[in-house]
């Protein structure tokens, strides 16, 4: 399976931290990469799902879909989607548009960086959206804190710290230890 890579930034500190996760990742998965078993992109990433903020959202499980061609083609670009800071497929399956810029599957990481001018509507819709896949992991790190709050699916994971290594429950690593406050 291949891996596609997607980091966002916006302030110093928060593409500090996106773009360092992107680079350990990919310094560790040259190979993929020489292969283009990965992808990896950054900027404007789209992930897409089904359901409005109102409803119940759900990430698109692309092993449920029969006709890739009519979704690829068409159906992806009507869907709602939201943009993750950071975004890896690794081990999971994924379809992406034409122009690459709309993805659909189930992440295997979701990281994302929060600051004050996050509103908590959004934050608890991305909650909401990234816990509808029991198989994706999903990180959350305020922008002046060093503890990461991780999840799977809706489970609380132990949260993790920058002042240490970062790893996901796949193995990934992640060290970020000289961006800690």
């Amino acid at each position: 399976m291949g891996m596609i890579i997607y980091p966002m930034s916006t302030t110093r500190r928060h593409g500090d931290l996106i773009g360092q996760i992107y680079a350990d990742v990919v310094n560790k998965y040259k190979e993929f990469l020489k292969k283009r078993e990965i992808n990896p992109r950054q900027e404007q990433s789209q992930l897409v799902h089904y359901g409005e903020k109102k409803e119940m959202p759900q990430l698109v499980d692309i092993t449920k879909i029969k006709d890739k061609d009519y979704f690829v083609s068409g159906l992806i670009n009507d869907l709602n989607y939201v943009q993750p800071d950071f975004m890896l497929f690794k081990d999971n399956p994924y379809w992406e548009n034409q122009r690459q810029t709309r993805t659909a599957g189930l992440p295997d990481l979701i990281v994302e960086v929060w600051s004050e001018g996050n509103p908590q509507e959004n934050r608890d819709f991305k909650f909401k959206l990234y816990s509808s896949s029991d198989i994706t992991e999903h990180w959350y790190i305020e922008q002046d804190c060093n503890i990461i709050k991780c999840y799977q699916g809706g489970a609380r994971l132990p949260d993790q710290n920058l002042h240490e290594v970062l790893r996901t429950q796949r193995g990934v690593e992640f060290d970020l230890r000289y961006l800690a406050l």
